[in-house]
């Protein structure tokens, strides 16, 4: 969720869900979490004041940012004992795997 708002704007709960594959009771569930822990903010829509929109805090900033390091961190500690060329290899092959029919 926290990388989902990070990629952008400020998106709606019905958005943030369709991009995580979420359902509507999910995605308030989660929200509730995360906005009980100060990692993101919601509010009405000012366009349609029907929707609430989700983006993240300062404090959701950076944990995002915290989790990203420590991601690249443990992948490269993973891949380096392949080597450079070998690490490549295998990271794309991974990323084909993962591949949705649809390309996303």
């Amino acid at each position: 969720m926290l990388a989902v708002l990070a990629a952008g704007r400020p998106l709606s709960q019905l958005e943030a869900a369709r991009r995580l594959g979420v359902d509507r009771t999910t995605m308030v569930a989660l929200v509730d979490t995360l906005e009980g822990k100060g990692l993101v903010e919601r509010r009405r829509s000012e366009q349609d004041r029907r929707r609430n929109v989700v983006e993240l805090t300062e404090r959701g900033r950076r944990v995002r940012s915290d989790a990203e390091n420590a991601r690249e961190a443990a992948e490269r500690e993973f891949l380096a004992p392949l080597g450079e060329k070998d690490a490549a290899r295998l990271v794309k092959a991974l990323q084909v795997l993962i591949r949705t029919p649809d390309g996303s």
